[in-house]
């Protein structure tokens, strides 16, 4: 596979994850989920969690976002330093943001401050975030997403 092909592709497995990360909670995550929900005893409290999964079904069901708040993406990236893409990551993983933004689809959050309009893409100077933690020796990469809207989780 020549170069550009590689990052084209990983570009397209990278889209594909963003979409199916704000579909569809991890496994721990939802299996914490409904332990707590089958301790609760309190009404109101069953009757949120019985939302909460429904919520997850229906994202699946109807191929949409299981959140509204998508849009402001985080990359936690632990990269080798042998890795034979890591030149080309930033631009990949902003591309595979575009993409999803568009498949998913995600919610557009991603605004241009100083200009003040929405990019429509999820993308804009400083987003997505990259955060890098760098592996000397190593030749891999292990990506980690965090979606956020930018209201009161993303500053936290």
């Amino acid at each position: 596979m020549q170069r550009e092909e590689a990052v084209r592709h990983m570009t397209d497995i990278m889209a594909k994850f963003v979409a199916f990360t704000g579909k569809r909670l991890p496994d721990d995550v939802r299996a914490k989920i409904e332990e707590l929900a089958k301790q609760e005893e309190e009404p109101l409290a069953k009757a949120i969690y019985q939302t909460m999964e429904r919520n997850q079904e229906l994202a699946v069901k109807l191929n949409r976002p299981s959140c509204q708040d998508t849009g402001a993406l985080q990359f936690f990236i632990k990269c080798g330093t042998a890795f034979p893409y890591m030149a080309e990551l930033p631009d990949l993983l902003r591309e595979a943001v575009v993409q999803a933004t568009k498949d998913a689809p995600l919610r557009h959050n991603a605004v241009e401050t100083f200009d003040e309009y929405n990019t429509g893409k999820n993308v804009a100077k400083g987003i997505p975030s990259i955060f890098w933690d760098i592996a000397p020796g190593r030749d891999d990469c292990e990506i980690y997403t965090y979606m956020a809207g930018g209201g009161c989780s993303l500053p936290g």
